[in-house]
């Protein structure tokens, strides 16, 4: 995580320039790059100190994301921060190291640095579960969109290796996906302090592979993996295109699987969508249970940001929270950053949070969704998307191959717009607004049951965004 070293606003300064640049970045871009800065932003906002973690990722950071950064700063502040960067603070070497020079020189400095650095790899992550204890059940916002996924991670959390083996959640980003699997691995800690449990991002797993290789320590990495109780891993379309980490995965799969342990893995697209994965690993994924992570519905997003403003040790008024629920309806992450805009804001200008100050704070996320998402975008993405005419959505023509169509266009402009029913009705050809409110009911109920329609939508969707 990012931290800065003092309190209040610089606090808020820091985090709401990582908000802006999560949603401006793709999500391994973010990850990799940015959530581990270290950010020391002085008292007097006289400079900012950006500490990297070696002399390449500091080389990096300064060409691509420097001047963003600076430029987030001054215009959250109002004033330009000077940036420094520099490199983190070493740490104290490892209890292994004396242990590894003792290795005959005549192996070489590289084979020493080699075998040093697998050595280090094994003492710093043999113990580490990498799990967030803050992510829990019990901080998990219930609700229709995220309630068969609950049901289904706290059944596996209960009861390992039994059923939904694997367990595969998928949806679009920051629903909630991540916090879930980090609920079963605590649950499970919780239950049983000696269960080994593995919090990973495949991106790392294909790390630990490339890492295997280069130091010949495949040994290693098997009784690493095969030797788990819980495997928790995130985002496996990172696997594809890459065969041979796709193979040790397929060889852990069938270990664990052997020998009882639990599997869970997340992913931004059901099981068969999944491509240049090899098709018995797909299967593998499918074999088990597979559920969906919806957009959370307002009455969710509600709930949310004032769970988590009283979190944050502030009071959101319930007439705000839904104000900004209606605005902000694509996904949690998104809701965070809005509330932590808001709370920022108020404490910025001393103002009490109300409707008012909330859309001053949230001026540009509103501005960009009214100009970016409208009933005629949604109309012709939809049409273009099933291949037919504009003009059908407006038409009395009832075929299947034009009624659900416009029945999916009217889900959307209900889902993505601030438009009435009426409103929605009018821009469809005049229809009444029962028509659309049936239209809208129709697509949500079925979104739960058909998983070609879900992901249809979560395109559509994502399209429409941007």
């Amino acid at each position: 995580m990012s931290e800065v070293s003092v309190s209040g606003q610089t606090d808020d300064l820091w985090q709401i320039c990582v908000d802006h640049l999560a949603q401006e970045l793709p999500e391994q871009q973010f990850n990799t790059w940015i959530r581990p800065l270290v950010v020391v932003i002085s008292a007097d906002l006289s400079k900012a100190t950006v500490q990297v973690g070696n002399r390449f990722k500091l080389d990096w950071v300064r060409a691509q994301y420097a001047a963003r950064i600076a430029a987030l700063l001054e215009q959250v502040s109002g004033r330009r921060i000077p940036i420094e960067l520099t490199l983190a603070p070493r740490e104290a070497p490892t209890k292994s190291e004396p242990l590894v020079r003792k290795f005959d020189a005549a192996a070489g400095i590289a084979e020493q640095a080699s075998t040093i650095a697998a050595a280090e790899d094994a003492a710093g992550s043999a113990f580490k579960n990498r799990l967030n204890s803050a992510l829990t059940f019990d901080t998990l916002i219930e609700g229709t969109a995220n309630r068969m996924g609950r049901a289904a991670a706290l059944h596996v959390a209960s009861s390992l290796g039994q059923l939904y083996n694997p367990l595969f959640i998928y949806g679009g980003v920051g629903l909630g996906k991540t916090h879930l699997m980090h609920a079963i691995g605590n649950k499970l800690m919780a239950d049983n302090p000696a269960a080994k449990v593995l919090y990973i991002h495949a991106e790392q797993f294909v790390s630990d592979v490339v890492k295997a290789y280069q130091r010949k320590t495949f040994d290693e990495f098997k009784e690493r993996y095969h030797s788990l109780d819980l495997l928790l891993i995130d985002d496996v379309q990172f696997l594809a295109n890459k065969d041979r980490t796709q193979e040790e995965f397929f060889n852990a799969f069938e270990a664990l699987l052997t020998k009882k342990s639990h599997i869970v893995m997340t992913s931004d697209t059901y099981p068969k969508g999944l491509t240049d994965i090899h098709e018995r690993l797909v299967s593998r994924f499918d074999s088990g249970l597979t559920v969906a992570i919806e957009p959370p519905e307002l009455e969710m997003r509600v709930a949310i940001l004032i769970r988590k403003a009283d979190v944050e040790g502030a009071v959101m008024p319930e007439e705000v929270a839904f104000f900004v629920a209606k605005n902000v309806r694509s996904n949690v992450r998104e809701l965070e950053g809005a509330l932590r805009k808001i709370l920022a804001y108020s404490r910025f200008n001393h103002k009490e949070i109300s409707i008012q100050l909330a859309r001053e704070a949230l001026r540009d996320l509103l501005s960009i969704q009214n100009r970016q998402i409208s009933v005629e975008n949604i109309q012709k993405t939809v049409a273009d998307y099933y291949k037919i005419k504009v003009a059908d959505m407006y038409s009395k023509k009832r075929p299947a191959s034009i009624a659900r169509p416009r029945q999916i266009a009217m889900y959307l402009a209900k889902e993505l717009t601030q438009k009435s029913l009426p409103e929605i009705g009018e821009l469809f050809g005049g229809r009444d607004h029962t028509t659309v409110l049936h239209a809208v009911r129709k697509m949500a109920a079925e979104r739960q049951l058909m998983t070609e329609l879900n992901q249809q939508l979560h395109v559509l969707e994502q399209t429409l965004k941007g």
